[in-house]
């Protein structure tokens, strides 16, 4: 089903015209949630643009430029230039607060990189099918990632949760132990939690693996994603969320369980 972008058709007409009128902005598609699913009343619109190299951050400064002459543009955060090396990242934000969540959002997160093979090969299994705005020359290919480079990252994030295991279970532990709730919590989820679900993700969606706790409904079976969140910070003390989640851990890195070998297909 085709999701309704229509309260940003005056973005998209801004796109179009843009990458029809500056000979340095080659390809322009949007992606997140209206290209993967889950599009709703609160989400924003992800833009992705392919530059001439060495243009990257013009075309950034034009294309806010004209957006805040000519749409109803509050506010922009701009990322430090730093933040990407071969590009620039802003959010426009068109209300004062829409995190109030009392109007549909109109918010805008516009990547910019220079064009290069990294970033016109896009895998439609982790970021969905492109919604294209603008590619004459057809630079933009939909093809799976490397393979190779799949698996040795799987390979990797299993490999350092089974070394990092005892020191993890300490580090969390400790702080609870201590009543230091926030560091704690911040520990639970960074060590505990949030390996098993990249754990959980090596095994269901390969191809997705660093994605964190987004997507969990559309990326893991029901079951898991239940059980992770039974495990949220809130749902019980810590004291006892902390032991679950590690035996998970354990059954996860037990060399006989059904684990498929990472980046593997899995079943997701």
């Amino acid at each position: 089903m085709t999701p309704d972008l229509s309260r940003y058709d005056d973005w998209w007409a801004l796109l179009a015209e843009l990458g029809e009128t500056d000979p340095d902005l080659r390809v322009v598609w949007v992606g997140g949630s209206a290209a993967t699913g889950g599009w709703d009343e609160w989400s924003d619109l992800d833009v992705d643009l392919l530059c001439t190299p060495g243009t990257t951050s013009d075309v950034h400064d034009r294309l806010l430029g004209r957006a805040r002459e000519r749409l109803d543009v509050d506010h922009v955060w701009e990322l430090p230039l730093a933040t990407w090396p071969d590009g620039r990242q802003s959010f426009v934000l068109h209300q004062a607060r829409p995190g109030a969540l009392g109007e549909p959002t109109r918010a805008v997160d516009l990547h910019l990189s220079d064009l290069s093979d990294t970033h016109r090969f896009v895998d439609v299994r982790r970021h969905g099918t492109p919604l294209v705005v603008h590619d004459p020359d057809g630079l933009l290919v939909l093809r799976p990632d490397d393979q190779a480079a799949l698996e040795a990252a799987c390979a990797e994030a299993v490999d350092q949760a089974r070394q990092r295991r005892a020191t993890a279970e300490w580090l969390v532990n400790r702080a609870v132990a201590r009543g230091q709730l926030p560091e704690a919590t911040d520990l639970y989820l960074r060590f505990a939690l949030g390996v098993v679900v990249r754990l959980l993700r090596v095994r269901h969606c390969p191809w997705r693996h660093d994605f964190g706790l987004r997507y969990l409904r559309t990326d893991l079976p029901a079951e898991a994603a239940d059980r992770v969140y039974a495990l949220l910070p809130g749902t019980a003390p810590l004291e006892k969320l902390s032991p679950a989640c590690f035996a998970w851990m354990d059954e996860l890195l037990d060399p006989g369980s059904a684990e498929p070998a990472p980046g593997g297909t899995g079943s997701g």
